[in-house]
């Protein structure tokens, strides 16, 4: 089955949640998970970014998320939230990004663990809370992300 043929067939499937999964495990193989992101589109590096997000969130909360290299997107990820219309998660992850200093997480992984390891503290009381808000999916980013992936289907 050729590629486009493929990804007709996951837009169109009622399992929302597998084509996610199936389009999230393309686009990372693509861009070597994360190593190589400049191999993917624009539009694939948003659902990446999000797909993270979500990974990294529903396994460990924000502070995972923050320590592990997906942190280092999280300015871009609340764009790729905007982009998609999940403004909620976007609200939430920005509230998240505000326990930093100057409301700034670094791109360096090194230098973002060390200031999670320093602001901790105050930060995982907030931060579970997020967890929290964020498992609620005020916003269906399923939906969202394979409405997206119609829309801009030829850079996928």
């Amino acid at each position: 089955m050729t590629r486009i043929k493929h990804l007709e067939t996951l837009l169109s499937s009622d399992d929302t949640n597998g084509s996610i999964i199936e389009l999230d495990n393309f686009i990372g193989e693509l861009c070597s998970y994360g190593d190589e992101m400049d191999t993917l589109t624009e539009p694939q590096k948003l659902f990446y970014y999000i797909q993270c997000l979500e990974r990294e969130v529903n396994n460990g909360g924000f502070n995972q998320y923050f320590i592990n290299s997906s942190g280092e997107y999280a300015h871009q990820t609340i764009e790729s939230l905007k982009r998609i219309g999940a403004n909620t998660t976007a609200d939430i992850l920005q509230k998240a990004i505000d326990q930093f200093p100057e409301k700034k997480v670094p791109q360096d992984r090194d230098e973002r663990n060390e200031l999670v390891e320093q602001i901790e503290a105050t930060a995982n009381e907030v931060w579970n809370e997020l967890d929290q808000q964020f498992y609620e999916y005020a916003d269906d980013l399923n939906a969202l992300n394979i409405n997206f992936v119609k829309e801009l289907k030829e850079f996928f």
